[in-house]
Order: structure tokens, then C-alpha cells, then sequence
């Protein structure tokens, strides 16, 4: 059936009526779709085990206000993984925590689970622009010398620029650097997702703990979008899947339409609460779609 409609989409006349075409073309990609998509199709992170990093946003132990579209309470994103996807959590994020406690964060998970672990969620980076952690570099620049031949070239050494991991433990890349570092070479067969904070707005947890909202920049000059786009560039240093919910959840704290969405209005919209959870875990749910859980 299908091939007959896709021989008929390609050799249909053009003094067709174009509505009468597209409609055919419709009709085509929707049995195109049903025939790749079946009903037993499986969701590959279903029944695994995932460790999730972080800070106060997954952190268990930071209860979420509200309830969602079906009356729950007190979700967190992984909690409705748990429920969709059957996945065992293995939560280590503590609130306030940074990039630089990543490592210990690995360390935990390897004294408790060891290798019986599928994949390791990272969502951390918010706390590093509100405490103005520098942004730093990537690598580290000198010239060396080099083996080299090619072709026509000799063999012999030539100079050639040589970059090295920068590993400063004083900014934002190189503890990303010594981070993933860790995790590359203590977990080289598992899948690595990193995911980029969200967007935030206003909130205070006292007289010591006030937050203005991301159009403010840090005492650096620096906004939050500054720290979010070296998440992303993870992706190319590090050769591992980035989920842009900075762009891709739909959060947007700063206009009262989302407030919904966060703990408190008044006090805090910078946790998500339950509905803000959801949100992001169905982000999460199709995002994962196309990554691999085992390799």
C-alpha cells in the first residue's frame, strides 16, 4: 500500500489539484510513519539503571511545590523517568553544588554501585554564575615539536602548536575539563548526558541568599546564557550528548504566564516546582529518543 501511494506522490500529473497532492503526500508519510514506529516499539532507556548529578534542582531532598496536570506531588524530572520508563534512579546531587563537585559525585557512585550503572545524567552549572566562577579556557596553547610525514614529506619532527586540556580548578572550563576527565576515564563504556541549566529568575532564601533574575549579570560581567553556551560546548571537547533545556524546556521564569511553573512567585523562581518537572521531564522523555542508553 505504501509504495503504491509513494509511486503515485511522485508520478501524479502535475494539472492535479495541489490540495488533492499534498493530501496523497500526507496520507503517505502517516503509513510511512506507522510502519516504522509499532506499537511495540521500545523506549531504549526503559528498565535501566541512571545515575543523576547535580545540584539543588535534582536533588531529592529539595521537595518540589505544587502538584502537576494529574494531581502529583513533590515530582522531580527523574522521578517521572522512574514512572514513564521503569528507570532506576541513582540520585547524588546535592543543593548549592557546582561542576567542581562532579568528581565527588563520580566517586560516591562508583563506592555504591561500581559499574552496575547504565548511563550518568549531569544538570549542574546555575550555581557557578550566581557564585562568579571565571569561565577560563578549554585548553592550555604552546608550540612543540612533533613526529610527522605525509606523502612527499619526510619523516622527521616538525613545530607544530600543541594544545592541552586546561585543568585550573579556579574556573568554570577547567573544572568541567577535570570533571569529565573523571567520568571519561572511570565510566569509559557508559553513556554521558550533560544538560545546561535553565532559565532563572528572582529569589531569596534569607538575608545572606538573594538572587536577582539572568538580567543581571554577575560581579564578572557575566550572564547565565555566558555559562549555558560553555555547557553546550561540552558537546565538542568532550564527544558527549547535550540537552539545551535552556532553550529546549520552554521555562521562562521571567514572565508571570510561567510563574506557574516554579516553587514560589513571591520567593523563588528558580526551582522548578512539580509542573516544572514534568515539563522537563517530557523535554527529557523525546530527547532521549534518539540517544542510546548502552553501548
Amino acid at each position: 500500500m505504501i509504495w503504491v501511494l509513494s509511486l503515485f506522490c511522485t508520478f501524479v500529473k502535475t494539472d492535479i489539484n495541489m490540495k488533492m497532492k499534498r493530501l496523497y503526500f500526507a496520507l503517505c508519510m502517516m503509513l510511512t510513519v506507522t510502519s516504522v514506529c509499532p506499537e511495540d516499539f521500545v523506549h531504549p532507556w526503559k528498565g535501566k539503571k541512571v545515575a543523576y548529578f547535580g545540584d539543588s534542582i535534582t536533588d531529592p531532598n529539595v521537595k518540589t511545590k505544587g502538584e502537576d496536570d494529574q494531581g502529583k506531588t513533590n515530582m522531580h524530572f527523574w522521578s517521572y523517568l522512574k514512572e514513564w520508563l521503569e528507570i532506576t534512579p541513582y540520585v547524588y546531587a546535592i543543593s548549592g553544588r557546582q561542576w567542581n563537585d562532579i568528581p565527588r559525585q563520580t566517586d560516591q557512585l562508583l563506592k555504591e554501585h561500581g559499574n552496575d550503572v547504565d548511563a550518568i545524567v549531569v544538570f549542574i552549572g546555575t550555581n557557578d554564575y550566581i557564585t562568579d566562577v571565571p569561565l577560563g579556557e578549554w585548553y592550555t596553547l604552546k608550540e612543540d615539536s612533533v613526529e610527522f610525514a605525509l606523502r612527499s614529506t619526510p619523516r622527521g619532527t616538525v613545530a607544530r602548536m600543541h594544545r592541552i586540556l586546561n585543568m585550573d580548578k579556579g574556573t568554570l572550563r577547567g573544572c568541567i575539563n577535570i570533571a569529565m576527565n573523571k567520568l571519561k576515564k572511570t565510566y569509559p563504556d557508559k553513556q554521558i548526558v550533560v544538560m545546561t541549566p535553565i532559565h532563572r529568575a528572582y529569589a531569596t532564601f534569607g538575608e545572606k541568599n538573594i538572587q536577582p533574575d539572568e538580567r543581571y549579570a554577575n560581579k564578572l560581567g557575566l550572564f547565565i546564557d555566558d555559562y549555558v553556551r560553555a555547557v553546550r560546548e561540552i558537546a565538542d571537547v568532550w564527544a558527549v550528548p547535550v540537552v539545551d533545556l535552556y532553550s529546549l524546556s520552554g521555562l521562562y521564569p521571567m514572565f508571570p504566564e510561567h510563574y506557574r511553573y516554579f516553587n514560589k512567585p513571591e520567593t523563588d523562581r528558580l526551582h522548578p516546582n512539580t509542573l516544572g518537572h514534568q515539563r522537563i521531564a517530557r523535554t527529557l522523555y523525546y530527547q532521549l529518543l534518539a540517544l542510546p542508553c548502552n553501548f
